[in-house]
């Protein structure tokens, strides 16, 4: 069998095949922004792979001042269009998390099954990119697709040892928890919360 690494993420939206858009936030995130737990103070928050900007409105209608990165063009008019009908003023870029050189730093990251979405090669490219994103003591904020298999295509296989071994050089793990999910996803989901060192 032929491994595909790269997908190409914008044939699918031309196509309309975006069978992993729920649309709505992610359960988890929902769930964290109106926990009473969440102490965090409001900043700058980037939603790195934001597709349709469901997380990012999410977290604009909590108060965050948001930006959403996407690397598929077609994405970018569609998220814009649903935070305008929506009233919301978020900042939407075309361009690669991976290798797009940051202009301004943010206070959080929140990312829904991104790194599973990538060539697993380009995994330490992610944590180094996160880095570079965030500003000193900036938060990261992840759900991880927590799968075993892989069958050439993303979502890859990720598990919370490979997350611990990639991210606790660089950043300190505050929480981690198994959050509400997708009807599809329940119990394969882990929610984690980062601090960089």
């Amino acid at each position: 069998m032929q491994i595909n690494k790269e997908r190409n993420w914008e044939s699918l939206y031309q196509a309309n095949e975006i069978f992993w858009d729920h649309g709505e936030a992610s359960p988890g995130l929902v769930d964290f922004l109106s926990s009473s737990n969440n102490k965090m103070p409001l900043g700058r928050a980037l939603v790195p792979g934001c597709g349709r900007g469901h997380d990012a409105r999410a977290l604009a209608i909590a108060g965050w001042n948001v930006t959403g990165l996407d690397i598929a063009p077609s994405s970018i008019p569609m998220a814009q269009q649903l935070a305008t009908d929506n009233g919301l003023d978020i900042d939407f870029l075309l361009g690669d998390f991976l290798s797009k050189k940051p202009k301004i730093q943010f206070d959080l990251i929140f990312e829904h099954t991104l790194f599973c979405a990538i060539d697993p090669n380009r995994r330490q490219d992610y944590v180094t990119a996160t880095q570079q994103w965030l500003k000193p003591n900036g938060k990261y904020l992840a759900v991880n697709y927590i799968i075993t298999n892989d069958d050439g295509d993303p979502p890859f296989s990720t598990s919370a040892k490979e997350l611990d071994t990639k991210f606790q050089p660089y950043f300190d793990l505050i929480n981690r928890w198994i959050p509400r999910s997708y009807e599809n996803r329940t119990g394969k989901e882990l929610m984690s919360l980062w601090s960089l060192k």
